[in-house]
């Protein structure tokens, strides 16, 4: 499948149309005030959850962008109310709840390995100066669900040429948040806490992959992942990390959290393959959140012709 840029987009299209429209209105018609404040002084279209949550606004303004499906989105409720975020709960709709204490702001990323420009930095830092985009991306689960969701975020790659990686730099891994205090799931040994997530270079730098601060228009609900999450549409959610505190860069392919966890189940690529069965289920269709009918599973995620040549000569099903 094609992907299409997002002016071509039809409105009548997607899901909870009429909601939708009507709820970026209004926030976009009584937040003009605490936008002015919130990006006086910022890069233009930057206004990370840091700063909303410090100056009261809760709108992010982001330009479209060329990278979006022209699908039906999947409801605001559902995309916020259904979520896998083990950090909080194994239940799917548990996080929801349990996220409402998790405290986002302020909120710092560790920037380490092999790179000219390691550091400390503050959310907004990471972005800056980035303008945020909004991305209608689908983003498929490994259980066999998926969902399509406007989000808004910032090209990976672009933040990851400030930091100067050197020639060593070979893959990225990224660390989620640990506090069990605050992330319950954490107090149990489901996994290996805190979650440790890696792509290869390549994959990084892609222009598909962002780092995501925000969905439908507004700063990331926690229980999506708040305020700083991966977002890379081709592979399956759990590459996804969430609540991203650490970003390395590293020579060696790192071992990930799900590999430890089952490596005969979940291997380091994820990438979304119909013809490589899950040893419990078959991957050939998904059941797209909000439909009751199956639908065949797309190689790639339906991104094959952007990110197929990244694994030419790759034996796929080896490199699950």
């Amino acid at each position: 499948m094609l992907i299409r840029k997002a002016p071509e987009i039809k409105a009548a299209e997607m899901t909870d149309k009429t909601l939708y429209l009507a709820r970026r209105q209004f926030l976009r018609t009584a937040s003009t005030t605490a936008l002015a404040v919130a990006t006086a002084g910022v890069a233009p279209g930057l206004l990370t959850s840091g700063v909303a949550a410090q100056t009261g606004g809760n709108v992010l303004e982001a330009r479209k962008s060329l990278y979006s499906t022209e699908e039906a989105l999947t409801p605001y409720k559902d995309v916020t109310h259904y979520n896998n975020f083990y950090e909080l709960s194994t239940d799917k709709y548990a996080p929801a709840q349990l996220a409402k204490t998790l405290r986002v702001t302020p909120w710092s990323v560790v920037v380490e390995g092999e790179i000219a420009k390691p550091a400390v930095y503050h959310l907004e830092d990471v972005l800056r100066p980035h303008t945020l985009e909004e991305r209608i991306y689908r983003l498929r689960c490994v259980e066999g669900w998926s969902m399509v969701i406007p989000w808004i975020g910032v090209p990976l790659g672009e933040v990851i040429k400030r930091f100067e990686p050197t020639s060593k730099a070979k893959y990225v891994v990224f660390t989620t948040l640990y506090d069990p205090g605050q992330l319950p799931g954490q107090r149990r040994a489901v996994l290996t806490w805190p979650y440790v997530e890696g792509l290869r270079m390549d994959e990084a730098m892609h222009p598909l992959t962002i780092l995501a601060v925000g969905l439908y228009g507004e700063v990331l609900p926690n229980q999506n992942g708040a305020p700083l999450r991966l977002v890379v549409p081709w592979k399956y959610g759990f590459k996804s990390v969430k609540s991203i505190v650490k970003i390395r860069f590293v020579e060696e392919q790192p071992v990930t959290t799900w590999m430890a966890a089952a490596p005969q189940e979940y291997g380091f690529y994820a990438n979304v393959n119909p013809d490589v069965p899950h040893p419990r289920w078959s991957q050939a269709r998904e059941r797209r959140i909000g439909e009751f009918a199956k639908r065949p599973t797309l190689l790639f995620n339906g991104y094959a012709d952007q990110v197929a040549h990244l694994y030419a000569g790759m034996d796929l099903k080896k490199y699950f």
